[in-house]
Parts: C-alpha cells; sequence; structure tokens
C-alpha cells in the first residue's frame, strides 16, 4: 500500500514542529506505522526524502527501537511484560498461555490478521505485575485466564476498557495518537490508583520528604 499524499502532508507538518527537523522521526515512524501497519521500505524512504535524511539513518533509528514493525502487525497488538518483577509474579505464564491460545509466538501474527503477541522485557508499570498492553494500553494484574478473556472479547469485537486510559482501539489508531498524541483521549479512564500511591500515602503519613538537590544525605 502506498503512502497517501494525505500522510506525506501529516509528516510534513511533524517536520515543521521542531527547530531541528529531524527531530520528527520517531512520531513520523509512528505514523507510517498508522497507515501500513508496520514500517516498509517505502515507508522509510518517505521518511528520508521528507526530512532530508538517507534511507540508511532512518532504518537505523527504525530498527533500533522495537515499537517499531518491520513486519505486519495484527488488529491489536499484544505485549506480555516478562522482565524480572513481572516475570517472577506470572507474566511467563500469561505469555504462554496467550501464546498457545493465539497459535503464535514472539513477535508473530495470528492466521487471520487479529493479533500479535510480543515478549517486552519492561512495560515500566512494576506496581501492577503482571502487566499486559493491547495496542499499548495498559491491562493490570493480569492472569493467564484474564489475559485470554481479553483477547477473546476483543475477537468478537466487544469493547473492551483498559485499567488506565482509554477503551482500546486498534493498533494503527493508537499509532496515530503516538505521532499526535492530542487525540482527544488523555483525560479517559484512571491514570492513577490506591496501588500507585501507596508510597506517596506511607510518605506523608510519616513526613517523609526526597533531598532536595545539593543536600547532604
Amino acid at each position: 500500500m502506498a503512502i497517501s499524499e494525505q500522510t506525506i502532508e501529516r509528516m510534513r507538518e511533524l517536520a515543521g514542529l521542531y527547530p531541528k527537523s529531524r527531530s520528527a522521526l520517531l512520531p513520523m515512524l509512528h505514523l507510517v506505522q498508522s497507515e501500513q501497519g508496520e514500517v516498509t521500505a517505502e515507508g522509510i524512504a518517505t521518511c528520508a526524502k521528507v526530512l532530508g535524511l538517507s534511507p540508511a539513518e532512518v532504518t537505523g533509528v527504525a530498527t533500533f527501537y522495537t515499537m517499531y514493525k518491520r513486519k505486519p502487525v495484527g488488529k491489536h497488538h499484544i505485549g506480555v511484560c516478562t522482565n524480572t518483577l513481572c516475570s517472577v509474579l506470572g507474566g511467563d505464564a500469561v505469555y504462554d498461555a496467550l501464546s498457545e491460545h493465539l497459535g503464535v509466538g514472539h513477535n508473530e501474527p495470528t492466521a487471520d490478521g487479529g493479533f500479535s503477541l510480543e515478549r517486552i522485557e519492561c512495560q515500566a508499570a512494576c506496581t501492577h505485575a503482571p502487566v499486559m498492553t493491547v495496542d499499548w494500553e495498559f491491562m493490570d494484574d493480569v492472569t493467564p485466564a484474564s489475559a485470554i478473556d481479553v483477547v477473546e472479547r476483543l475477537a468478537r469485537g466487544e469493547r473492551v476498557e483498559s485499567t488506565r486510559g482509554p477503551a482500546i482501539r486498534d493498533f494503527q489508531s493508537t499509532e496515530l495518537s503516538l505521532a499526535f498524541p492530542d487525540d482527544g483521549l488523555a483525560h479517559e479512564g484512571n491514570s492513577v490508583d490506591e496501588k500507585m500511591l501507596a508510597g506517596l500515602r506511607y510518605a506523608k503519613e510519616h513526613n517523609m520528604s526526597a533531598p532536595t538537590a545539593g543536600q547532604e544525605s
């Protein structure tokens, strides 16, 4: 699928937002994925042309960051954290259950293109381990059963609420939000909960505070 003229124009819009246009490359690659479902050779060449870079420079970025995919992603991207804390608390079991249920392995799409599964090193959400993301939206404190339930509901076309953030849309819609974050969804869903605030509450109750800059320990 060719990069549309509308997308090329939005690439130019992104390039104009930064003092140095090459700083727009990261959101620009998300924009490519929002249209093509992956970062294609054509997408790389188009980014390079708009930014005045070589295709090699763009490829270096696209292959460095794991959020950029070089082969088609399913309608929904499922990421399961299997780093230390999530793994100890069941992340490996969640990944194995989903792998068996979907019939795919790491970075593979299902035969019908409905889902892709990825083993992720860290989701930066250890408070709610084990954590799974669906199209980069958090699903906290998951179990093998709850993870499969989410996938089954999405397969039936049901509305699925993320734990923190908006309802699940699809991979390409979320990629567009990563390119242009002002999508009107910032205030949907919960951003924090009691579990995330436990440390702050304890510190206040015990009159604890962090040292200021330059203060000796």
